[in-house]
Order: structure tokens, then C-alpha cells, then sequence
């Protein structure tokens, strides 16, 4: 180092070998990388790259943004780089898209929102990742994912909130309306598959299901509207005691789903589907349902179960805060 400095040779952070400069800039902070990209050219190109991004993204954001959140990102990125951003109504028509600058559109389904589109034309035209980080952070990009409210899991579209670090949701049913506004990050999931809400999903396990299994299944209330999905569990037909080796339920063509977070007298606990019939059943009493998902994953079945207790203590609650008037506990003699 004293030889270089002898020299009057100055070593600045682009002198060091390809590697290690990578290794360092691996090590940067989102906000970080931001303020190195201002250093020079060289620097705001490196910072950009999608290998550096992708950790970030991940990082903060894989609870969330899953695959088809990609694709609809992709769809944004292509059409700012054809310049059809705006206007584009009929590629909106089947929801893959949904580039469009100002008001939301009420009478279009989109797969996904971007508000001010201008930013891919700009700095970020070429940083795939950067770029959806920090729509993302804004809360510009509106993402598709899953909501949990109650127990039913709806499909909608979110903006994140970086100064309260929550999500506003939006779904789109005879018009966009505000699903949340202060929905935590727990309360959001990506989607398991890529069924969109108003379409039926088409079941593939009917003849595996058995008494015992959990599953999730379609549901909405009228026919007109969008689904939800309900976790249920596969139970015994009413002619079966129970009793795992007398029970034949498995090779029936009925089959019961019961709903544990109701009563076990409400109407609403039990529904019985044919397993031949691969469209929607029900009735506007128990409402309609649609395609099943069986859960195979320990970690999805134990957040059904957290929160089916967490509903049961939510009833309780009123009981056990409730005190009997004064008359009740101490009787006064003599009253008739």
C-alpha cells in the first residue's frame, strides 16, 4: 500500500477484481445500493442487477408475491417496453394484464394494478427487480394474492403501506371495492394454485378423499359472485359409526365435508357432494360450492387449526367477561 502511495497510485472500490466487488455489494442494504448507484455509471448499472435485487426481494417480500405475482410483473415490463401501457382494454378483458394509469376501471377484471406506469420508462426500464421492489414498497403495484378474513380465503388484489407496514386489498366483484385496510402480513398468502376466483376449479383428488382428510373448497354465497375458499374436513357418512376398519365412507359416492367452526346442530356444519359430479353443488342455503384443494403441507392444516381456535376463544369471550347482576349472586330473602 506505501508503494502505491509512493507512486501517487489511487485505488478507488472499481479497481477491485469482478468477484469481490460482487461479494460486497451482495452485502448492501436495499436503500444502500440506492445511494451507491449514485457514484457513477459504472456503479448505477451494477447496483441494478437483478442478482442483487432478487435476495431483497425475497427476502421481504416472498411471504407474499409468488409466481403468478411474477407473471403479472412480466406482463407490465413487456408492455412498458411495446409502449401500449394505457388504453390496452382488450387484453384487460381476460384480467392477465391491467397497466392502466389513473381511476380504477369498474366494468374490467385485472390480474393485477400498476399506478404510474411512467417509472418502467424511466430509471428502472431495464431492472426487472429493482424495479418491482420498489413498486412494490410505494405501494404502486398492486399484487394478486389471498386474504384470510375469518375463515374463508378470498382472492384480491394489495398495495403495501411502508410508513405502517400493512396492506389495503381490493376485489373486484360487480366492481372494485376495499376488501382491508389494515391488513397485516399474516393475513396474507400467496397463492396456492392459479385458479382465478370466478372460475371453477377443476378437482383431481375426489376418490383419494377420505374421512379425516383437510382440505380446502370452493364457496360462494350466490352464484353471481366470486369464490372464496373454506377449510373443511372430510367426515363419516351417517350411516358409519366411525370405526376405521368398518369404514367404507372412502369408496362412497357421497362425500361429506364438515366445517368445524360451526355448531355441531347448524345446518351449515356438514355438506354432502357427489363425487361424480365435477361441477358446482349446493343450494342458496348452504351456499355453492366449487373445486377442492386437499392439504398435504402440516404447516397450512395448523394455520387452519390457530385460527379455528382462535374463533372458538372469540366466542367464549363474552362469557367468560359476563357477571351476573347483584340480585343473582347475593339473593335477598324474603322476595317473592
Amino acid at each position: 500500500m506505501e508503494k502505491n502511495e509512493e507512486r501517487g497510485i489511487n485505488m478507488s472500490l472499481m479497481d477491485l477484481p469482478e468477484a469481490t466487488l460482487d461479494c460486497i455489494l451482495k452485502w448492501l442494504s436495499p436503500i444502500e445500493l440506492c445511494v451507491m448507484s449514485m457514484v457513477c455509471a459504472s456503479l448505477r448499472d451494477r447496483c441494478g442487477s437483478n442478482h442483487l435485487w432478487e435476495k431483497h426481494m425475497e427476502f421481504k417480500w416472498g411471504r407474499v408475491i409468488g409466481e403468478v405475482a411474477y407473471k403479472e410483473w412480466q406482463c407490465h415490463i413487456r408492455k412498458a417496453k411495446e409502449g401500449t401501457l394505457l388504453g390496452d382494454y382488450f387484453t384487460n378483458l381476460n384480467g392477465s394484464l391491467g397497466s392502466l394509469s389513473g381511476t380504477w376501471p369498474d366494468d374490467l377484471y385485472l390480474g393485477s394494478y400498476l399506478e404510474d406506469c411512467g417509472n418502467l420508462n424511466g430509471q428502472f426500464s431495464n431492472k426487472f427487480m429493482k424495479a418491482m421492489y420498489f413498486s412494490l414498497e410505494t405501494g404502486r403495484f398492486w399484487f394478486p394474492a389471498q386474504f384470510y378474513k375469518g375463515l374463508t380465503i378470498y382472492n384480491a388484489l394489495f398495495s403495501y403501506d411502508s410508513k405502517s407496514d400493512i396492506f389495503q386489498a381490493r376485489q373486484h366483484n360487480g366492481g372494485w371495492r376495499f376488501l382491508g385496510k389494515n391488513i397485516g402480513w399474516d393475513m396474507v398468502r400467496i397463492p396456492p394454485i392459479e385458479t382465478p376466483p370466478y372460475t371453477l376449479h377443476i378437482t383431481d383428488c375426489f376418490y383419494d378423499l377420505k374421512p379425516g382428510d383437510h382440505i380446502e373448497i370452493q364457496r360462494r354465497g350466490i352464484t353471481e359472485t366470486h369464490y372464496g375458499w373454506r377449510y373443511g374436513v372430510i367426515g363419516h357418512m351417517e350411516s358409519c359409526n366411525g370405526n376405521e376398519n368398518y369404514c367404507h365412507c372412502q369408496h362412497n359416492e357421497e362425500l361429506v365435508v364438515e366445517f368445524k367452526q360451526y355448531p355441531e346442530a347448524s345446518y351449515m356444519r356438514k355438506v354432502v357432494l357427489n363425487r361424480r359430479n365435477s361441477g358446482e353443488q349446493g343450494s342458496r342455503a348452504t351456499g355453492f360450492f366449487g373445486g377442492i384443494r386437499k392439504l398435504h403441507n402440516h404447516h397450512d392444516i395448523h394455520l387452519w387449526n390457530n385460527r379455528l381456535t382462535a374463533q372458538a376463544l372469540q366466542t367464549m369471550e363474552p362469557r367468560l367477561h359476563y357477571a351476573p347482576p347483584v340480585e343473582a349472586q347475593y339473593p335477598v330473602h324474603g322476595h317473592q
